[in-house]
């Protein structure tokens, strides 16, 4: 029913569930620093606390998301993040 991940030495940890309500999901901490991750499937995300800084696929200009706020990822794409306190994040893979 969990299953728990762990990327960047540690510093993103994750954990995926599926919801009755809102699918396949995953809630996860980052800390502080530059990721770079990608994707399977299509990806909303949702920042829950604090915030992250997001370039997207095809964009060129970095934007901050702040909690309660989300984007949209694609699938079979990488998309990269600056965080620059904890935050956390819920992820429905759509």
């Amino acid at each position: 029913m969990l299953n728990t991940s762990e990327y960047f030495d540690g510093k993103v940890k994750s954990i995926g569930f599926d919801s009755v309500t809102i699918g396949r999901a995953s809630v996860g901490v980052m800390a502080e620093g530059e990721y770079t991750f990608g994707t399977n499937q299509p990806e909303e995300m949702t920042v829950v606390s604090g915030a992250l800084k997001v370039l997207l696929p095809g964009e060129t200009e970095w934007k901050w998301y702040e909690a309660g706020s989300s984007f949209n990822v694609p699938g079979q794409s990488e998309f990269h993040l600056q965080v620059a306190e904890p935050s956390s994040y819920l992820c429905r893979y759509l």
